[in-house]
């Protein structure tokens, strides 16, 4: 089937490739399980060029965290998966020092789905202010937890969409990045999947930076170490779906219940590509409102317990 699939994750991406049987060189899986298998964590990598061109995205690391429906566990969950994400970006940030961070937060406050980032940044532990206002020591005297880990100035910007400032995301970081100078930025973002289950169950971290509205093909300057200056670290969670794929799929599923080949259902599949209206539409859960506010809680807090209470980065 010639169909492009309209994703953000790298892992929904790898699993085409193992649904047809196909290696791709350049390109590896990992893959395991944490609290008695109510987290999986896969880790795909691209290693070269060759990946890069394949999967179409950048060379780097790509971890996803998957989960259970977020509206359906309680507060030791929901700190559970914001710890596990603490950790993940721990690891990613293994060989980089950041003594000053910037999380830019993207998309359009006004939308609910596409509210992610603007979300996670209001609930972020901002530390820059006080850091310069009072001076080295302040956050280990005044912080709970604080003792013997390094003090990070954490800022905050959410920059709207180019229909509410006539600017690009990246140019507005272009212009904070030069005026304080962090030596990391990590970018939030909601993203598009695959698959119906991965919506809003899903964290994908990567190293990789990020181009906005990539996923529903409205692609903006990518925001990356090499358009900005400084490494860039960004952590989506799938927030639509496309309608066509959902379409597609259940015309599949109920094809292979009456019993067509599989040959049949390709070319039944193929002659669809063709629906006009459907394709440019994408969908969102009705509990879009509730489930946003869980998840940027999840990752504020892995955010905050990253710098300020876990162990060092």
């Amino acid at each position: 089937m010639n169909q492009e699939i309209r994703t953000d994750l790298a892992l929904e991406v790898k699993e085409r490739f193992q649904e047809d049987n196909v290696e791709v060189k350049g390109v590896v899986l990992e893959e395991q399980e944490k609290a008695d298998g109510k987290i999986r964590i896969s880790t795909v990598e691209i290693t070269d060029r060759h990946g890069a061109q394949v999967m179409r995205k950048p060379i780097g690391r790509y971890v996803t965290l998957e989960m259970q429906t977020l509206l359906q566990i309680g507060s030791e969950e929901q700190e559970m998966l914001s710890s596990e994400v603490g950790e993940q970006l721990r690891q990613l940030l293994r060989h980089k020092g950041c003594s000053k961070v910037l999380v830019v937060g993207l998309g359009n406050r006004e939308v609910t789905p596409d509210s992610l980032g603007p979300r996670v940044a209001d609930q972020l532990l901002i530390t820059r202010h006080l850091l310069r206002e009072y001076g080295s020591g302040f956050l280990q005297k005044n912080l709970s937890g604080m003792a013997g880990k390094k003090e990070v100035e954490l800022s905050a910007v959410a920059p709207g969409v180019m229909a509410q400032t006539g600017m690009e995301a990246v140019e507005i970081v272009q212009g904070i990045v030069r005026e304080i100078q962090p030596d990391l930025v990590i970018a939030i973002d909601a993203l598009a999947a695959r698959s119906v289950a991965r919506v809003t169950t899903t964290v994908q971290l990567t190293d990789t930076g990020i181009c906005p509205g990539a996923g529903i093909g409205n692609n903006r300057r990518a925001l990356n170490e090499e358009s900005i200056g400084c490494p860039v670290i960004a952590i989506g969670v799938p927030t639509v779906v496309d309608a066509a794929t959902i379409v597609r799929d259940s015309m599949e599923q109920l094809l292979q219940e009456q019993g067509y080949s599989k040959r049949e259902i390709e070319l039944f599949l193929e002659s669809m590509d063709s629906m006009k209206g459907v394709d440019t539409m994408f969908v969102t859960p009705k509990s879009i409102d509730e489930a946003i506010g869980s998840v940027s809680e999840i990752l504020a807090e892995g955010i905050n317990q990253c710098f300020f209470f876990g162990s060092e980065a």
